[in-house]
């Protein structure tokens, strides 16, 4: 199994795109640059969490509302 590979705010910030950086960043009351730094440092442990051993659960990751969720308490803590 290949270790998680870090990904940069700007690459993250392409990959997502700006308007959905824009609209997130907005809800959670910061700026598109450090919701993209703060995703992209959280972004390996989240994954390696939610695939256990390097798979992903049967039963999925669950729903795009669930993760996201989870993401911006994930952000709201740091």
């Amino acid at each position: 199994m290949a270790p998680i590979q870090p990904i940069s705010g700007d690459q993250l910030l392409q990959v997502l795109g700006g308007d959905l950086m824009g609209k997130a960043a907005g809800q959670l009351g910061i700026d598109p640059s450090q919701l993209s730094a703060q995703l992209s440092a959280l972004l390996p442990g989240l994954v390696d969490k939610l695939t256990p051993n390097g798979a992903i659960p049967q039963g999925g990751l669950g729903n795009t509302g669930d993760l996201m969720g989870l993401l911006g308490g994930l952000l709201q803590q740091r």
